[in-house]
Protein backbone atom coordinates (compact mmCIF):
# COMPACT_ATOMS: atom_id res chain seq x y z
CA UNK A 1 0.00 0.00 0.00
CA UNK A 2 1.04 3.55 -0.67
CA UNK A 3 1.01 5.68 2.44
CA UNK A 4 -0.86 8.92 2.14
CA UNK A 5 1.37 11.81 3.18
CA UNK A 6 0.04 14.04 5.89
CA UNK A 7 -0.59 17.50 4.41
CA UNK A 8 -0.12 20.75 6.23
CA UNK A 9 -3.08 23.04 6.77
CA UNK A 10 -3.37 26.03 4.49
CA UNK A 11 -2.54 28.27 7.44
CA UNK A 12 1.07 27.10 7.06
CA UNK A 13 1.24 27.76 3.33
CA UNK A 14 2.80 30.87 1.82
CA UNK A 15 0.49 32.76 -0.55
CA UNK A 16 1.64 33.04 -4.15
CA UNK A 17 2.75 36.59 -4.92
CA UNK A 18 2.68 38.46 -8.19
CA UNK A 19 5.99 40.08 -7.18
CA UNK A 20 7.92 37.54 -5.06
CA UNK A 21 10.79 38.52 -2.79
CA UNK A 22 12.42 35.09 -3.04
CA UNK A 23 15.58 34.74 -5.10
CA UNK A 24 16.83 38.33 -4.81
CA UNK A 25 20.60 38.20 -5.11
CA UNK A 26 22.53 41.39 -4.56
CA UNK A 27 21.87 45.11 -4.71
CA UNK A 28 21.56 45.34 -8.49
CA UNK A 29 18.85 42.70 -8.69
CA UNK A 30 17.02 44.25 -5.73
CA UNK A 31 16.94 47.64 -7.46
CA UNK A 32 15.94 46.18 -10.84
CA UNK A 33 13.03 44.23 -9.34
CA UNK A 34 11.76 47.16 -7.27
CA UNK A 35 11.95 49.50 -10.25
CA UNK A 36 10.17 47.12 -12.62
CA UNK A 37 7.44 46.37 -10.07
CA UNK A 38 6.74 50.03 -9.37
CA UNK A 39 6.75 51.15 -13.00
CA UNK A 40 4.52 48.27 -14.09
CA UNK A 41 1.91 49.10 -11.44
CA UNK A 42 2.02 52.80 -12.33
CA UNK A 43 1.01 51.92 -15.90
CA UNK A 44 -2.08 49.90 -14.89
CA UNK A 45 -3.43 51.65 -11.74
CA UNK A 46 -4.19 55.27 -12.76
CA UNK A 47 -5.34 56.60 -9.34
CA UNK A 48 -2.09 55.45 -7.74
CA UNK A 49 -0.01 56.72 -10.67
CA UNK A 50 -1.61 60.14 -10.51
CA UNK A 51 -0.97 60.46 -6.77
CA UNK A 52 2.73 59.82 -7.48
CA UNK A 53 3.27 61.70 -10.74
CA UNK A 54 1.02 64.78 -10.59
CA UNK A 55 3.22 66.45 -7.90
CA UNK A 56 6.08 66.16 -10.42
CA UNK A 57 4.13 68.09 -13.06
CA UNK A 58 2.72 65.15 -15.03
CA UNK A 59 -0.71 65.51 -16.68
CA UNK A 60 -3.54 63.05 -16.07
CA UNK A 61 -3.24 60.98 -19.22
CA UNK A 62 -2.14 57.69 -20.72
CA UNK A 63 0.89 56.27 -18.87
CA UNK A 64 3.67 54.21 -20.44
CA UNK A 65 6.61 52.93 -18.43
CA UNK A 66 9.93 51.34 -19.40
CA UNK A 67 12.76 49.75 -17.40
CA UNK A 68 16.53 49.81 -18.00
CA UNK A 69 16.34 52.30 -20.85
CA UNK A 70 19.54 52.93 -22.85
CA UNK A 71 20.95 56.18 -24.21
CA UNK A 72 24.15 57.36 -25.83
CA UNK A 73 25.68 60.73 -25.04
CA UNK A 74 27.34 63.08 -27.52
CA UNK A 75 30.60 61.14 -27.23
CA UNK A 76 28.86 57.84 -28.05
CA UNK A 77 29.13 56.47 -24.52
CA UNK A 78 26.21 54.28 -23.43
CA UNK A 79 24.20 55.05 -20.27
CA UNK A 80 21.39 53.07 -18.68
CA UNK A 81 19.02 54.83 -16.25
CA UNK A 82 16.76 52.47 -14.29
CA UNK A 83 13.59 53.52 -16.08
CA UNK A 84 11.49 56.04 -17.98
CA UNK A 85 7.89 57.26 -17.73
CA UNK A 86 5.88 58.88 -20.53
CA UNK A 87 2.46 60.42 -19.93
CA UNK A 88 0.47 61.51 -23.01
CA UNK A 89 -2.56 63.74 -23.10
CA UNK A 90 -4.04 65.74 -25.95
CA UNK A 91 -1.14 65.20 -28.32
CA UNK A 92 1.43 66.36 -25.74
CA UNK A 93 3.85 64.16 -23.82
CA UNK A 94 5.50 64.54 -20.43
CA UNK A 95 8.65 62.43 -20.00
CA UNK A 96 10.75 61.53 -16.97
CA UNK A 97 13.92 59.53 -16.40
CA UNK A 98 13.99 57.42 -13.23
CA UNK A 99 16.97 56.42 -11.08
CA UNK A 100 16.44 54.04 -8.14
CA UNK A 101 18.37 52.95 -5.05
CA UNK A 102 17.29 50.41 -2.42
CA UNK A 103 18.51 49.45 1.03
CA UNK A 104 21.24 51.73 2.35
CA UNK A 105 22.55 52.66 -1.10
CA UNK A 106 22.65 56.40 -1.72
CA UNK A 107 22.47 58.51 -4.85
CA UNK A 108 25.66 60.29 -5.90
CA UNK A 109 26.22 63.68 -7.50
CA UNK A 110 28.07 62.43 -10.57
CA UNK A 111 25.31 60.02 -11.54
CA UNK A 112 22.54 62.57 -11.02
CA UNK A 113 24.37 65.21 -13.08
CA UNK A 114 24.91 62.70 -15.88
CA UNK A 115 21.21 61.82 -16.03
CA UNK A 116 20.25 65.50 -16.00
CA UNK A 117 22.40 65.93 -19.12
CA UNK A 118 20.77 62.88 -20.76
CA UNK A 119 17.31 64.23 -19.95
CA UNK A 120 18.15 67.62 -21.45
CA UNK A 121 19.66 66.14 -24.62
CA UNK A 122 16.67 63.82 -25.16
CA UNK A 123 13.90 66.35 -24.41
CA UNK A 124 12.83 64.86 -21.09
CA UNK A 125 10.97 67.09 -18.65
CA UNK A 126 12.57 65.85 -15.45
CA UNK A 127 14.67 63.30 -13.60
CA UNK A 128 13.05 61.46 -10.66
CA UNK A 129 15.22 59.76 -8.06
CA UNK A 130 13.92 57.12 -5.62
CA UNK A 131 15.65 55.83 -2.50
CA UNK A 132 15.06 55.23 1.22
CA UNK A 133 16.11 58.82 1.96
CA UNK A 134 12.93 60.55 3.12
CA UNK A 135 12.35 64.21 2.23
CA UNK A 136 9.47 66.53 3.07
CA UNK A 137 8.82 67.72 -0.51
CA UNK A 138 9.72 66.51 -4.02
CA UNK A 139 12.13 69.40 -4.58
CA UNK A 140 14.17 68.72 -1.41
CA UNK A 141 16.71 66.23 -2.72
CA UNK A 142 19.04 64.36 -0.30
CA UNK A 143 22.20 64.83 -2.38
CA UNK A 144 24.31 67.49 -4.07
CA UNK A 145 24.02 68.30 -7.79
CA UNK A 146 24.97 70.97 -10.31
CA UNK A 147 22.10 73.47 -10.09
CA UNK A 148 22.94 74.89 -13.52
CA UNK A 149 21.75 71.62 -15.06
CA UNK A 150 18.19 72.13 -13.77
CA UNK A 151 17.54 75.27 -15.80
CA UNK A 152 15.81 73.23 -18.52
CA UNK A 153 15.19 69.93 -16.70
CA UNK A 154 13.49 69.59 -13.31
CA UNK A 155 14.85 67.32 -10.58
CA UNK A 156 12.61 65.55 -8.05
CA UNK A 157 13.04 62.97 -5.30
CA UNK A 158 10.63 60.61 -3.57
CA UNK A 159 11.26 57.97 -0.93
CA UNK A 160 10.09 54.38 -1.04
CA UNK A 161 8.29 54.99 2.23
CA UNK A 162 6.23 57.81 0.70
CA UNK A 163 5.45 55.62 -2.32
CA UNK A 164 4.28 52.86 0.02
CA UNK A 165 2.16 55.37 1.95
CA UNK A 166 0.47 56.66 -1.20
CA UNK A 167 -0.21 53.10 -2.33
CA UNK A 168 -1.68 52.27 1.06
CA UNK A 169 -3.91 55.36 1.07
CA UNK A 170 -5.30 54.49 -2.35
CA UNK A 171 -5.74 50.79 -1.59
CA UNK A 172 -7.05 50.73 2.00
CA UNK A 173 -8.75 54.06 2.46
CA UNK A 174 -9.73 55.78 -0.78
CA UNK A 175 -10.42 52.57 -2.64
CA UNK A 176 -9.62 51.52 -6.20
CA UNK A 177 -12.88 50.86 -8.05
CA UNK A 178 -11.48 48.23 -10.41
CA UNK A 179 -11.01 44.97 -8.44
CA UNK A 180 -8.11 43.76 -10.60
CA UNK A 181 -6.29 47.07 -10.21
CA UNK A 182 -6.91 46.94 -6.46
CA UNK A 183 -5.40 43.45 -6.29
CA UNK A 184 -2.34 44.48 -8.30
CA UNK A 185 -1.78 47.49 -6.05
CA UNK A 186 -2.11 45.22 -3.01
CA UNK A 187 0.62 43.00 -4.43
CA UNK A 188 2.94 45.99 -4.81
CA UNK A 189 2.26 46.98 -1.19
CA UNK A 190 3.04 43.45 0.00
CA UNK A 191 6.31 43.50 -1.93
CA UNK A 192 7.52 46.93 -0.86
CA UNK A 193 6.58 46.25 2.76
CA UNK A 194 8.83 43.17 2.90
CA UNK A 195 12.29 43.77 4.33
CA UNK A 196 13.94 41.84 1.49
CA UNK A 197 12.65 44.32 -1.08
CA UNK A 198 15.06 46.96 0.22
CA UNK A 199 12.24 49.52 0.03
CA UNK A 200 10.69 49.22 3.48
CA UNK A 201 11.32 52.75 4.72
CA UNK A 202 13.59 54.55 7.14
CA UNK A 203 16.42 52.24 8.14
CA UNK A 204 18.26 53.59 11.21
CA UNK A 205 19.69 56.67 12.93
CA UNK A 206 23.10 56.19 11.30
CA UNK A 207 26.58 55.35 12.49
CA UNK A 208 26.89 58.60 14.45
CA UNK A 209 23.88 57.89 16.67
CA UNK A 210 25.67 56.13 19.54
CA UNK A 211 28.54 58.63 19.99
CA UNK A 212 26.18 61.61 19.69
CA UNK A 213 23.69 60.02 22.10
CA UNK A 214 26.45 59.37 24.65
CA UNK A 215 28.01 62.81 24.16
CA UNK A 216 24.68 64.47 24.93
CA UNK A 217 24.29 62.29 28.02
CA UNK A 218 27.73 63.27 29.30
CA UNK A 219 27.30 66.97 28.46
CA UNK A 220 30.33 67.02 26.15
CA UNK A 221 28.49 67.43 22.85
CA UNK A 222 29.37 70.41 20.63
CA UNK A 223 27.76 71.65 17.42
CA UNK A 224 31.03 71.15 15.55
CA UNK A 225 31.42 67.52 16.64
CA UNK A 226 31.48 64.93 13.88
CA UNK A 227 28.14 63.21 13.55
CA UNK A 228 25.92 65.90 15.11
CA UNK A 229 24.75 67.12 11.70
CA UNK A 230 24.17 63.56 10.51
CA UNK A 231 21.92 62.83 13.51
CA UNK A 232 20.06 66.11 12.93
CA UNK A 233 19.44 65.11 9.30
CA UNK A 234 18.29 61.65 10.39
CA UNK A 235 15.89 63.26 12.86
CA UNK A 236 14.29 65.22 10.00
CA UNK A 237 13.81 61.96 8.10
CA UNK A 238 12.44 60.20 11.18
CA UNK A 239 9.71 62.82 11.61
CA UNK A 240 8.63 62.36 7.97
CA UNK A 241 8.76 58.59 8.46
CA UNK A 242 6.51 58.80 11.53
CA UNK A 243 4.05 61.16 9.82
CA UNK A 244 3.78 58.89 6.79
CA UNK A 245 3.34 55.83 9.00
CA UNK A 246 0.49 57.52 10.85
CA UNK A 247 -1.02 58.47 7.48
CA UNK A 248 -1.07 54.80 6.49
CA UNK A 249 -3.11 53.91 9.57
CA UNK A 250 -5.49 56.87 9.57
CA UNK A 251 -6.13 57.17 5.85
CA UNK A 252 -5.46 60.91 6.05
CA UNK A 253 -2.30 62.80 5.15
CA UNK A 254 -0.41 63.60 8.34
CA UNK A 255 2.32 66.20 7.80
CA UNK A 256 5.21 67.57 9.87
CA UNK A 257 4.41 71.06 11.17
CA UNK A 258 7.15 73.13 9.54
CA UNK A 259 7.48 76.72 8.42
CA UNK A 260 7.26 77.05 4.64
CA UNK A 261 9.76 79.89 4.80
CA UNK A 262 12.41 77.70 6.39
CA UNK A 263 14.51 75.55 4.07
CA UNK A 264 15.63 72.03 4.91
CA UNK A 265 19.20 73.18 5.59
CA UNK A 266 17.94 75.84 8.01
CA UNK A 267 15.87 73.29 9.92
CA UNK A 268 18.92 71.03 10.21
CA UNK A 269 20.95 73.95 11.60
CA UNK A 270 18.26 74.55 14.23
CA UNK A 271 18.40 70.90 15.25
CA UNK A 272 22.20 71.03 15.48
CA UNK A 273 22.13 74.08 17.77
CA UNK A 274 19.40 72.69 19.99
CA UNK A 275 21.04 69.28 20.24
CA UNK A 276 24.38 70.83 21.23
CA UNK A 277 22.94 73.25 23.80
CA UNK A 278 20.10 71.27 25.39
CA UNK A 279 20.68 67.70 24.23
CA UNK A 280 17.17 67.66 22.76
CA UNK A 281 15.63 66.99 19.35
CA UNK A 282 12.12 68.36 18.82
CA UNK A 283 9.45 68.51 16.13
CA UNK A 284 5.68 68.48 15.69
CA UNK A 285 3.14 67.08 13.24
CA UNK A 286 -0.37 67.94 12.16
CA UNK A 287 -3.15 65.36 11.94
CA UNK A 288 -6.18 66.58 9.93
CA UNK A 289 -9.03 67.66 12.23
CA UNK A 290 -7.08 66.81 15.41
CA UNK A 291 -7.41 69.21 18.33
CA UNK A 292 -3.82 70.50 17.97
CA UNK A 293 -0.41 69.51 16.55
CA UNK A 294 1.38 66.64 18.30
CA UNK A 295 4.73 67.68 19.77
CA UNK A 296 7.62 65.18 19.97
CA UNK A 297 10.72 65.90 22.05
CA UNK A 298 13.60 63.45 22.48
CA UNK A 299 15.93 64.41 25.34
CA UNK A 300 19.22 62.57 24.86
CA UNK A 301 20.50 63.75 28.25
CA UNK A 302 17.67 62.31 30.28
CA UNK A 303 17.08 59.58 27.69
CA UNK A 304 13.36 60.23 27.59
CA UNK A 305 10.88 60.90 24.79
CA UNK A 306 7.85 63.12 25.41
CA UNK A 307 4.79 63.30 23.18
CA UNK A 308 2.39 66.11 24.01
CA UNK A 309 -0.48 68.24 22.82
CA UNK A 310 -1.48 71.76 23.90
CA UNK A 311 -5.09 72.89 23.64
CA UNK A 312 -6.78 76.16 24.52
CA UNK A 313 -8.92 76.17 27.66
CA UNK A 314 -12.60 77.17 27.46
CA UNK A 315 -13.00 80.94 27.18
CA UNK A 316 -15.77 81.27 29.74
CA UNK A 317 -16.98 79.67 32.96
CA UNK A 318 -15.28 79.23 36.33
CA UNK A 319 -11.70 77.91 36.46
CA UNK A 320 -12.86 74.67 38.09
CA UNK A 321 -15.34 74.22 35.24
CA UNK A 322 -12.50 74.51 32.72
CA UNK A 323 -10.52 71.84 34.56
CA UNK A 324 -13.53 69.51 34.63
CA UNK A 325 -13.99 70.05 30.88
CA UNK A 326 -10.49 68.67 30.27
CA UNK A 327 -10.64 65.81 32.80
CA UNK A 328 -13.89 64.51 31.28
CA UNK A 329 -12.08 64.08 27.94
CA UNK A 330 -9.24 62.15 29.62
CA UNK A 331 -11.50 59.73 31.49
CA UNK A 332 -9.94 56.27 31.30
CA UNK A 333 -6.57 57.55 29.98
CA UNK A 334 -3.21 56.53 31.43
CA UNK A 335 -2.99 58.07 34.94
CA UNK A 336 0.74 58.66 34.29
CA UNK A 337 -0.05 61.37 31.76
CA UNK A 338 1.13 64.77 32.92
CA UNK A 339 -1.39 67.63 32.80
CA UNK A 340 -0.13 71.23 32.96
CA UNK A 341 -2.21 74.41 33.28
CA UNK A 342 -0.92 77.71 31.87
CA UNK A 343 -2.39 80.99 33.10
CA UNK A 344 -3.00 84.51 31.84
CA UNK A 345 -0.37 87.20 32.49
CA UNK A 346 2.19 84.90 34.12
CA UNK A 347 4.74 82.26 33.21
CA UNK A 348 3.86 80.18 36.25
CA UNK A 349 2.17 76.84 35.61
CA UNK A 350 0.56 74.09 37.65
CA UNK A 351 1.49 70.52 36.71
CA UNK A 352 0.37 67.17 38.13
CA UNK A 353 -0.10 63.59 36.93
CA UNK A 354 -3.56 62.77 35.59
CA UNK A 355 -4.23 60.35 38.46
CA UNK A 356 -3.63 63.15 40.98
CA UNK A 357 -5.69 65.61 38.96
CA UNK A 358 -8.66 63.23 38.97
CA UNK A 359 -8.44 62.95 42.76
CA UNK A 360 -7.74 66.64 43.41
CA UNK A 361 -8.72 68.79 40.40
CA UNK A 362 -7.96 71.97 42.35
CA UNK A 363 -4.25 71.21 42.06
CA UNK A 364 -4.44 72.45 38.47
CA UNK A 365 -5.44 75.92 39.69
CA UNK A 366 -2.83 78.63 40.10
CA UNK A 367 -0.86 78.25 43.32
CA UNK A 368 -0.70 82.03 43.80
CA UNK A 369 -4.24 83.01 42.83
CA UNK A 370 -7.00 80.42 42.65
CA UNK A 371 -9.06 82.76 40.50
CA UNK A 372 -6.35 83.35 37.89
CA UNK A 373 -7.64 82.55 34.40
CA UNK A 374 -6.49 79.26 32.83
CA UNK A 375 -5.51 79.90 29.22
CA UNK A 376 -4.36 76.44 28.04
CA UNK A 377 -3.71 72.85 29.03
CA UNK A 378 -0.83 70.58 28.02
CA UNK A 379 -1.25 66.82 28.11
CA UNK A 380 2.04 64.90 27.87
CA UNK A 381 3.30 61.33 27.94
CA UNK A 382 6.96 60.67 28.83
CA UNK A 383 8.65 57.31 28.39
CA UNK A 384 12.19 55.92 28.39
CA UNK A 385 13.98 56.42 25.08
CA UNK A 386 15.01 53.47 22.92
CA UNK A 387 18.80 53.42 22.71
CA UNK A 388 19.65 51.33 19.65
CA UNK A 389 20.10 52.92 16.22
CA UNK A 390 17.98 50.54 14.11
CA UNK A 391 14.30 49.60 14.00
CA UNK A 392 12.22 47.34 16.22
CA UNK A 393 11.70 46.98 19.96
CA UNK A 394 14.31 48.68 22.10
CA UNK A 395 15.44 51.00 19.30
CA UNK A 396 15.03 54.75 19.15
CA UNK A 397 12.97 54.54 15.95
CA UNK A 398 10.77 51.64 17.03
CA UNK A 399 10.03 52.90 20.54
CA UNK A 400 9.36 56.48 19.41
CA UNK A 401 6.96 55.22 16.74
CA UNK A 402 5.13 53.01 19.26
CA UNK A 403 4.82 55.89 21.72
CA UNK A 404 3.47 58.29 19.09
CA UNK A 405 0.83 55.83 17.93
CA UNK A 406 -0.20 55.00 21.51
CA UNK A 407 -0.44 58.68 22.47
CA UNK A 408 -2.56 59.51 19.44
CA UNK A 409 -4.86 56.52 19.92
CA UNK A 410 -5.35 56.87 23.68
CA UNK A 411 -5.39 60.66 24.00
CA UNK A 412 -5.48 62.84 20.90
CA UNK A 413 -8.01 61.16 18.62
CA UNK A 414 -10.89 61.55 21.11
CA UNK A 415 -10.13 65.11 22.22
CA UNK A 416 -12.19 68.04 20.97
CA UNK A 417 -11.45 71.73 21.27
CA UNK A 418 -13.68 74.14 23.10
CA UNK A 419 -16.03 76.22 20.99
CA UNK A 420 -18.00 79.21 22.16
CA UNK A 421 -21.76 78.71 21.90
CA UNK A 422 -23.67 80.65 19.27
CA UNK A 423 -25.56 83.74 20.58
CA UNK A 424 -29.23 83.10 21.37
CA UNK A 425 -32.27 85.26 20.78
CA UNK A 426 -33.92 86.62 23.94
CA UNK A 427 -36.96 84.75 25.20
CA UNK A 428 -40.13 86.10 23.48
CA UNK A 429 -43.03 86.96 25.79
CA UNK A 430 -46.27 85.29 24.65
CA UNK A 431 -49.20 87.69 25.01
CA UNK A 432 -52.06 86.20 26.98
CA UNK A 433 -55.06 87.34 24.94
CA UNK A 434 -58.35 85.50 24.55
CA UNK A 435 -59.17 84.23 21.09
CA UNK A 436 -61.26 86.61 18.96
CA UNK A 437 -64.65 85.20 17.93
CA UNK A 438 -65.82 86.43 14.59
CA UNK A 439 -69.44 86.06 13.41
CA UNK A 440 -70.12 83.41 10.81
CA UNK A 441 -70.62 84.48 7.23
CA UNK A 442 -74.16 83.13 7.04
CA UNK A 443 -76.86 82.84 9.71
CA UNK A 444 -77.04 79.38 11.16
CA UNK A 445 -73.37 78.47 10.47
CA UNK A 446 -71.19 77.69 13.52
CA UNK A 447 -68.91 80.43 14.73
CA UNK A 448 -65.22 79.80 14.17
CA UNK A 449 -62.61 80.76 16.81
CA UNK A 450 -59.43 82.35 15.62
CA UNK A 451 -56.48 80.00 16.35
CA UNK A 452 -54.30 80.86 19.31
CA UNK A 453 -51.44 83.18 18.54
CA UNK A 454 -48.03 81.68 18.13
CA UNK A 455 -45.09 83.27 19.90
CA UNK A 456 -43.98 84.88 16.65
CA UNK A 457 -47.47 86.27 15.94
CA UNK A 458 -47.78 87.54 19.48
CA UNK A 459 -44.39 89.20 19.24
CA UNK A 460 -45.41 90.92 15.99
CA UNK A 461 -48.73 92.16 17.40
CA UNK A 462 -47.07 93.36 20.55
CA UNK A 463 -44.53 95.28 18.49
CA UNK A 464 -47.31 96.90 16.42
CA UNK A 465 -49.15 97.92 19.60
CA UNK A 466 -46.04 99.54 21.10
CA UNK A 467 -45.30 101.30 17.83
CA UNK A 468 -48.86 102.66 17.75
CA UNK A 469 -48.61 103.97 21.31
CA UNK A 470 -45.31 105.73 20.56
CA UNK A 471 -46.64 107.42 17.42
CA UNK A 472 -49.87 108.59 19.07
CA UNK A 473 -53.24 108.94 17.28
CA UNK A 474 -52.99 109.47 13.57
CA UNK A 475 -54.69 112.65 12.18
CA UNK A 476 -57.96 112.17 10.33
CA UNK A 477 -57.60 111.96 6.59
CA UNK A 478 -58.58 115.19 4.82
CA UNK A 479 -62.23 115.26 3.66
CA UNK A 480 -63.57 116.75 0.51
CA UNK A 481 -65.83 119.80 1.14
CA UNK A 482 -69.28 119.11 -0.40
CA UNK A 483 -71.11 122.23 0.92
CA UNK A 484 -72.63 124.60 -1.59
Amino acid sequence: MIAIAESLTNEDWQPARLIPVAGIRGQDEQEARATSALLAVLSVVPPFAQSILVPFGAPRGKIETFSEVRFKDAAGKAHRPDGAIIVTRGGKSWKALVEVKTGTASLNEEQVNRYLDLARDNAFDCVITISNDIVSSPTEVPYSYDRRKTRRVALYHISWWRILTKADLEHRHRGVSDPEQAWILGELIAYLDHEKSGASGFQDMGRAWVPVRDGARQGTLRASDAGVREVAQRWEQLIDYLALGLSQELGREVTPARSRKQAHSERVEDHVRRLATTGELAASMRVPDAVAPIEIAANLRSRQVTTSVVLAAPGDGRQQTRINWLLRQLRGADPRLRVTSAFANTRDTSSVLLGEANDQPARLLSTTDKRREIRSFEVALTRAMGLKAGRGAGTFIGDTRAQLFAFYGEVVQDMVGWQRKAPRLPDVEVLDEPPVIEPSAEPGEPEVATPELTSVDAFARGFERVEHELEGPKPDAPRRDTSD
